[in-house]
């Protein structure tokens, strides 16, 4: 069993949806990072639901962080945050314990684990677990800062509700602006309309999924592997860690297998002594290997599963056809919470390409010497 994601830094998740706490360890940050504990809290309130447009249950996200830390920044040891539980209400899940919830990972689990797992809110497999990711993102954040990268996401679809594309021209403005909101749109209007949609299937118990659009600048050239350990492999590896997100594109992604090579291939220049391209339909990646135009990525997220609505399955148990109605408090759609979970798993992955890159620098000098 594996719960750790990285190379040269790495992530281990622990904890379960109903149990006493969640948390993370973070092992191969560099030390002496000051750690902003404002920024750290602000990253946690993008997450957390709010309104009737997400669930019921309310936690309070206080982090702790019980190792790598002293006087304010990080001692380059294992870092170590917990989360405690506090507003849990296992009866919720008594009752259906044996029901494989549809497009839920209960069945799946109970043969991975021979039925051990903890089934209480759908136990490690829970969205509870993003907590920690986004933690260690926002840490992960604090040292993409001081390399003057920037990762900003906004909410590009909702049902068939759209939001506005980036304007590279204003890329700045628009990721400030995305990182200040909790609903990030480019379009106000759009968001308004999206919300409706939102509330709209709550009250008709269904639930929607959506699309997430991701930009990183300031990201340096020459970072990555072109084969196994490529820029997409890494990020699409953290992203498909997150259980919602069912594709992961980049650039112009599938769009790209409509397009003649005239218009998909992004021109090169130079421009203030500087190499770029004069479009990026392939998101700022090449043979698996930054060029330093902005990376971008589009997350596809699917609705949420758990719906009121009642819904055929299986006690697996008794190997019997049921049929279920699921009780308890859920998001009608996660979409807009995701987006930071989103930010939160490609700041780890890029922290640990950079420290890939650094090692293989540092082994390159060494050898040259």
């Amino acid at each position: 069993m594996r719960n750790t994601f990285g190379n040269s830094l790495t992530i281990t998740l622990f904890g379960e949806s109903h149990g006493e706490a969640i948390g993370v360890t973070i092992d191969g940050l560099s030390s002496g990072i000051r750690i902003d504990e404002e920024f750290l809290n602000s990253m946690m309130d993008k997450r957390k639901p709010k309104g009737t447009i997400s669930t019921m249950r309310k936690e309070s996200d206080e982090i702790h962080i019980v190792s790598g830390v002293f006087n304010g920044y990080t001692t380059g040891t294992p870092l170590t945050i917990i989360i405690n539980n506090e507003n849990t209400i296992s009866k919720d899940y008594e009752s259906t314990k044996d029901l494989a919830r549809p497009s839920h990972a209960d069945y799946s689990a109970d043969k991975r684990y021979l039925g051990y797992q903890d089934y209480r809110g759908g136990g490690h497999f829970s969205g509870r677990l993003t907590a920690p990711i986004v933690a260690a993102g926002a840490i992960c954040m604090m040292e993409l800062k001081t390399r003057s990268i920037k990762i900003a996401s906004h909410i590009k679809r909702i049902g068939n509700i759209e939001d506005d594309d980036f304007n590279f021209e204003k890329i700045d403005t628009e990721m400030e602006k995305l990182n200040s909101q909790y609903f990030a749109v480019l379009n106000d209007e759009a968001g308004e309309k999206m919300q409706d949609l939102i509330e709209k299937m709550r009250n008709s118990l269904d639930s929607v999924g959506g699309v997430i659009e991701t930009v990183v600048t300031g990201f340096p050239e020459g970072v990555g592997e072109p084969y196994f350990d490529s820029v997409e492999s890494i990020i699409s590896h953290g992203l498909f860690s997150i259980g919602a997100i069912k594709a992961v594109e980049f650039g112009d992604g599938i769009m790209m297998s409509e397009m003649m090579g005239s218009k998909a291939n992004d021109a090169f220049r130079i421009k203030d002594g500087k190499v770029i391209t004069t479009t990026n339909h392939n998101g700022g990646i090449n043979g698996g290997i930054t060029n330093g135009m902005p990376i971008t990525i589009h997350s596809f997220i699917k609705p949420t599963p758990s719906i009121a609505r009642i819904q055929d399955t299986v006690n697996f148990k008794t190997m019997n056809n049921e049929t279920i109605e699921i009780k308890g408090r859920h998001d009608p759609c996660i979409v807009h919470r995701i987006r930071v979970v989103i930010d939160s798993m490609v700041a780890i992955a890029l922290t640990d390409l950079l420290m890939m890159r650094s090692t293989t620098l540092t082994f390159n000098e060494e050898h040259k010497s």
